[in-house]
């Protein structure tokens, strides 16, 4: 849709006129949940006073609505600058259509160049713009759906970046791509509608569309936002759902009937573009994200597994398809990520990967969905409550990944044959569903590479499992003392062994598994490594059982011989004190550790790791305050402290911790105070406060943080209005004070 915006030169009071070509999202569409937004961003980046340009990206996946905000803000923001222009770019505008798009709008209609801007070359035109942007002094620009080959640096050329009178510029981008090869000063992140907010949006469609104010019962609303929680909380979803309903409803159809179906083809359609845009070498990565349930929040590490027991390597995926807003990150922790996947793209994945490689899903209802091959490769079954009978195994023997969903009782009854029928399988994936003993008939998928039984009711491994010598990733986490027998050493490949509170009959020799990266969590007392000469691949450890009487030094000897370990985390024995870690220093390639269990004291900042990044002390109920000693670690970025220090006042002194970027406090009990001295955290880009119910004032100093852009803090109802009102954050763009 075109739209046309008049500005008036505050100094020749003429009046320019322009078009903005707006294809993604119709400017008359109803608007919910952007009001917030829209102050923050307004009042706390776009309107504040900067004496250089200033770049704010808003960043989302296809249809989720950063046109609407981009429009918004617009709106509402424009007239105080002197110059304006909206660019809307697609796959084919060229460098030089974007710069004849901003000189005829900002420039203007009346002005007559000589020679005409179409015989001018591109040289010509940046020093037009550049010239007029600074006679003008400051200027408003929007250039919507940035792609990724968009030149930017190219187009910043013609922007000037210092404005002469301090006044001044934003330039607003948005895009479902990171901005990587510029400086953006932020960027914010759009999310998907909670259930609340997607039927505000769907009853202001449909009434838009009916001309009446259609009102429904408290059941004919459940089920109506039952129905929209496949719209996955998605504008583009929501609003092309209710076009549908409400055309049927004009039709003359109940809305009970109405809300009985939802046809989402013409979204998935609209969606697909964000599949077939990715390189060749991630679509197949893409398609084993059907193998998770759907909103699951995925690890990361599990997707790199799932991806490499296919065969595929190549690295950085997942922050390929954060970049490209494929997948949404909802927490990140310090090497890995959790993500989300929007149930559309799901259902994309779901599509894409019953085309291209086979994949079949089965369900207990009876509704299993044909596979569109004949012979499916990837098997995905779907449980629920009620008992049905095994699948027959004509076509199983050349699967490759079968996955379970849900839970019951499904495979209690299963037979050794049904397992055995299953000869080439490489995944065999039974995370949370509710597993209590496994057949020894495992032990012949010796094919395996995968083996998920994560957060299952499994007392025991059965003895079967040494003969998996294939297997790279075994994960038996999150179930309470299971049995282990001595059956990990002839697993030769195995790369990653995810474990906690297990049984073992014997030690586990850690320097027999020689390609062996990631192992979290081992007990102390199961912990052995006897060959000092002999160069493991050892990566992350994790230990648990720590108490008074572990030896801890003898631990961090033997670690300080691996070359690669760079992660290590301790876990102390239930309420049981640990020994000081004064001896950890000697692991100096150590980059992230995390500590959860009560410990006397830290060691002194000399003592510990020079090259750490990342610390999380969870549960160490520390007398002291560990900011003195922490401050001084020059590579720090990240530290999470949780329920990690008892004492009411912390204090950072004047220049301490000057690379951290993002800290997080978390029921700190007892805590009245935090002061910090002057350049004290000045990196520090996002601060978390949860669950500290004393602490009713921030640091005065927080004020000066000038990188600080985003604040979150959970506490009571009074300290909430408290620092509200005491306008410390009120400069940070993104705050979020709850209740």
């Amino acid at each position: 849709m075109s739209w046309t915006w008049k500005v008036v030169d505050s100094e020749s009071k003429i009046t320019y006129e322009f078009l903005v070509d707006d294809k993604e999202e119709d400017e008359d569409e109803e608007v919910v949940g952007l009001e917030e937004n829209v102050k923050q961003l307004l009042d706390r980046a776009i309107l504040k006073n900067f004496d250089h340009l200033q770049i704010f990206l808003i960043k989302g996946m296809i249809g989720i609505g950063k046109t609407t905000l981009a429009r918004q803000l617009y709106k509402a923001g424009a007239g105080p600058f002197q110059c304006h222009a909206w660019v809307r770019i697609s796959s084919d505008t060229t460098n030089r259509e974007i710069l004849m798009k901003l000189i005829k709008q900002m420039v203007g209609r009346y002005a007559k160049p000589d020679p005409p801007l179409d015989e001018m070359d591109n040289r010509s035109l940046l020093r037009m713009l550049h010239g007029h942007l600074r006679l003008n002094n400051s200027y408003f620009i929007v250039s919507d759906n940035m792609l990724e080959e968009t030149d930017l640096k190219y187009i910043l050329k013609g922007l000037p970046s210092r404005d002469s009178d301090g006044s001044r510029s934003t330039l607003l981008l948005t895009s479902r791509y990171e901005i990587t090869k510029t400086s953006v000063n932020y960027t914010h992140e759009m999310k998907a509608l909670d259930s609340n907010k997607s039927w505000q949006l769907f009853l202001k469609t449909v009434n838009k569309i009916t001309r009446d104010v259609n009102k429904f019962s408290k059941e004919l609303e459940r089920k109506g936002k039952e129905m929209l929680k496949k719209c996955g909380g998605l504008p583009l979803a929501i609003r092309d759902v209710a076009r549908q309903k409400a055309k049927q409803r004009l039709s003359g159809m109940e809305w009970e009937q109405v809300f009985d179906s939802v046809d989402l083809s013409e979204s998935l359609k609209l969606l697909e573009p964000m599949y077939h845009e990715l390189e060749d070498r991630v679509k197949p990565h893409f398609l084993y994200l059907s193998f998770f349930k759907e909103n699951a929040i995925m690890r990361e590490e599990k997707l790199e597994q799932i991806w490499a027991a296919n065969g595929l390597h190549f690295v950085q995926v997942t922050w390929i398809f954060a970049h490209q807003s494929i997948l949404e990150v909802v927490k990140q922790h310090y090497f890995k990520k959790r993500c989300r996947l929007n149930p559309l793209l799901h259902m994309i994945s779901i599509k894409k990967a019953e085309e291209e490689m086979g994949l079949e899903i089965l369900r207990s209802n009876g509704n299993s969905r044909p596979s569109p091959s004949q012979n499916a490769r990837h098997r995905i079954i779907r449980c629920g409550r009620e008992k049905f009978n095994h699948f027959t195994n004509e076509d199983s023997k050349q699967l490759i990944s079968l996955i379970f969903h849900g839970g019951g009782s499904y495979l209690d009854n299963a037979s050794s044959s049904y397992w055995e029928s299953f000869e080439s399988l490489k995944i065999l994936d039974m995370e949370d569903f509710g597993v209590k003993t496994l057949s020894e008939a495992i032990g012949a998928l010796v094919k395996l590479r995968y083996l998920g039984l994560r957060n299952n009711y499994i007392q025991e491994i059965p003895h079967s499992l040494e003969h998996l010598e294939k297997l790279e990733v075994l994960d038996i986490a999150q179930n309470f003392l299971v049995k282990v027998p001595n059956i990990i050493w002839p697993m030769g490949n195995l790369r990653n062994l995810h474990m906690s509170n297990v049984i073992f009959r014997k030690p586990l020799k850690v320097d027999v598994l020689r390609n062996l990266e990631t192992l979290a969590y081992i007990s102390i007392y199961d912990w052995t490594y006897e060959d000092p000469s002999f160069r493991m691949k050892l990566r992350m450890l994790g230990i648990e059982d720590v108490d008074e009487n572990s030896d801890v030094g003898k631990l961090f000897a033997s670690l300080a011989k691996f070359p690669n370990i760079d992660a290590l985390s301790v876990r102390g024995f239930r309420f049981r004190s640990m020994p000081c870690l004064d001896e950890i220093g000697g692991i100096q390639r150590l980059k992230v550790l995390k500590v959860d269990g009560r410990i006397g004291r830290l060691p002194n900042a000399d003592n510990l790791p020079q090259e750490i990044e990342y610390i999380a002390l969870i549960n160490t109920c520390l007398d002291e305050d560990p900011m003195p000693i922490l401050e001084k670690l020059s590579s720090l970025s990240k530290l999470k402290l949780r329920n990690a220090y008892t004492g009411q006042e912390m204090v950072i002194q004047q220049g301490g911790f000057p690379k951290l970027d993002a800290l997080d406090i978390n029921e700190l009990w007892n805590l009245r105070m935090i002061q910090v001295g002057v350049y004290g955290m000045w990196s520090l880009k996002k601060l978390e406060i949860n669950n500290c119910p004393h602490l009713e004032t921030l640091p005065k100093r927080i004020r000066w943080l000038s990188e600080l852009q985003k604040f979150k803090m959970v506490t009571t109802k009074h300290n909430a209005t408290k620092i509200r009102n005491s306008g410390l954050t009120s400069e940070i763009i993104e705050e979020d004070i709850q209740p």
